[in-house]
């Protein structure tokens, strides 16, 4: 595909999800089946395009003028892609392909965009209006940085398997991938994000992922899982297992010693965590599948760890879903916190005297987290807070009250919040 048929592609896309209000893997995915003519590197760039406009919608606006697809992803090449002027005009002006000539006023956009520092805190930040208060009660005048960096592209972050292996070894079979620790867990790998352009590792395509070496895990879920402490040996809980990703974590620390229990309200959603964890080499782990009559029958006070990797409005994971964005409304918002406190409130009758309950939200609005751990505290006197970790490269992350928070700007990972809670004796 020449340039302007990629633009034009992206703005078709772009528009279909604006005015169809379709998820942005299924238009993408619709485009691709009807542009059967479409190479690789076209579909990544045409994707990478829509997915940018996505993550810097409301700058990208302010800076153009004008809140339209075309004017958006014009934008998108030449302020962020660096292509010269010339290049946009030309591919926009393609007679065949293109989207049509630039117009004078699309011209003078791109040479002398509006300055974003005359721009609201949410227009620099790319979050929605809405969620203006929430942001500058955690973030304070830090939230159009926070929101900033939400809106750029993210790494791949892989978790070696100690089951399997051992991170040397995974370097060295990612070493054509340019692999690199990140830092703070040392179980982690990752890979930069891609290019404008290109597309990304083919991890899953590499023998060794095939052999359960390592699972892709963003590495602040990492941090999560390894808030639940020393599990080797323990009794533990996932209640909201989901695909297994902490699940498979929390079971390669434990060592295939103790036993792992992973729940999901959605059975579909196991048959990934039996898959992953048969590559994985998991062999203390119980399945509990809500198709089965009282599935966690037995189990209640007895877990030395109950973790609950809570349903929440995804706002950690901005940067890779960007259009959840602007989709979350206060009414979604409201069900997820009716969630998280009816999970937390199940989530404590299984644990044991003595035994914690790991709270986790990929989340970075404070009414899913702190106000949900408050709520839960209020009514549940015998739980009480306790460090979220006591790794020292990790303590700059905590909270005043001794929960964890990490963003991408503050530790480079997904947005996510940790709080853990003891039972007393």
């Amino acid at each position: 595909m020449r340039d302007g048929g990629r633009l034009a592609a992206a703005i078709e896309i772009l528009t279909e999800i604006e005015t169809r209000h379709r998820p942005v893997r299924l238009a993408l995915k619709s485009w691709g089946e009807s542009a059967r003519y479409a190479g690789a590197k076209d579909r990544a760039g045409v994707s990478g395009l829509v997915l940018d406009v996505l993550r810097r919608k409301r700058s990208l606006a302010w800076q153009m003028g004008d809140e339209g697809p075309k004017a958006a992803a014009l934008a998108v090449l030449h302020l962020h892609w660096d292509w010269p002027i010339e290049r946009v005009a030309e591919a926009a002006a393609d007679e065949v392909h293109g989207p049509g000539a630039l117009t004078d006023a699309e011209r003078q956009a791109l040479t002398q965009p509006r300055d974003l520092t005359e721009a609201p805190a949410s227009v620099r930040g790319d979050y929605p209006e809405w969620l203006e208060a929430s942001f500058a009660r955690v973030f304070g005048d830090d939230r159009a940085a926070e929101g900033a960096e939400l809106s750029k592209r993210a790494p791949t972050d892989l978790r070696v398997n100690l089951l399997k292996t051992d991170p040397s070894r995974a370097l060295k079979a990612l070493a054509a991938m340019n692999a690199e620790p990140p830092g703070l867990m040392p179980n982690a790998l990752r890979l930069a994000a891609p290019a404008a352009e290109a597309r990304g590792a083919p991890v899953e395509a590499v023998p060794q992922f095939l052999k359960g070496w390592f699972e892709i895990q963003d590495l602040g879920s990492q941090v999560a899982a390894a808030s639940a402490g020393d599990v080797k040996g323990k009794q533990v809980l996932d209640l909201c297992a989901g695909g297994g990703g902490k699940t498979l974590a929390l079971a390669s620390a434990m060592g295939n010693t103790g036993q792992i229990y992973a729940f999901d309200s959605d059975a579909r959603r196991l048959t990934d965590t039996i898959r992953r964890g048969d590559r994985a080499g998991v062999r203390n782990l119980q399945i509990r599948t809500p198709l089965n009559p009282e599935p966690l029958k037995g189990l209640e006070a007895r877990m030395d760890v109950v973790f609950i990797d809570a349903p929440c409005s995804g706002t950690g994971s901005w940067r890779r879903h960007p259009d959840t964005k602007w989709k979350l409304t206060q009414d979604t918002l409201d069900r997820r916190l009716a969630d998280q406190d009816q999970v937390l409130r199940e989530g404590a009758a299984f644990v044991k005297p003595g035994g914690r309950m790991i709270y986790v939200t990929c989340s970075v609005l404070p009414e899913e987290d702190e106000d949900r751990v408050a709520a839960f505290l209020a009514v549940q006197p015998e739980f009480a807070r306790t460090s979220a970790t006591t790794d020292q490269e990790l303590l700059q992350f905590l909270t005043p009250d001794g929960d964890l928070r990490l963003t991408p700007r503050t530790s480079g990972t997904d947005g996510f919040y940790v709080a853990v809670l003891q039972k007393s004796l």
